[in-house]
């Protein structure tokens, strides 16, 4: 019986190992497949973020106070300075007021 015992552990370590294997390896990157050149208003916009190395285009990630996200041109863009600029004035502000009020509607607590 304790061959039969020790081959089944065997073969349930290796499913396990093999299901990590492969739920690891499907992990995907949100990337965005172009920028646009169009400014985009500041006063929409609450969070920001680099877009991943692994993707083919630089980009500067915009998300506006309804969740879209919206791909902008590299923070060298003298434009997207502003309105990086503007958010973080904004996540202060917002912090000092407990993010209440209108203009801090889609600002997530840091």
């Amino acid at each position: 019986m304790a061959p039969w015992g020790d081959s089944k552990l065997f073969f349930c370590i290796l499913f396990i190992i093999g299901c990590s294997t492969v739920t690891v390896a499907q992990i995907l990157v949100d990337c965005c497949l172009s920028v646009t050149n169009k400014q985009i208003d500041k006063r929409f916009v609450v969070d920001y973020h680099g877009q991943a190395r692994s993707c083919s285009v630089d980009a500067t990630v915009l998300v506006t106070r309804l969740g879209k996200k919206l791909c902008a041109p590299p923070k060298e863009q003298q434009w997207v300075q502003r309105v990086i600029k503007h958010v973080d004035h904004l996540k202060q502000r917002c912090k000092k007021e407990n993010y209440k009020g209108n203009r801090c509607v889609g600002v997530k607590p840091e």
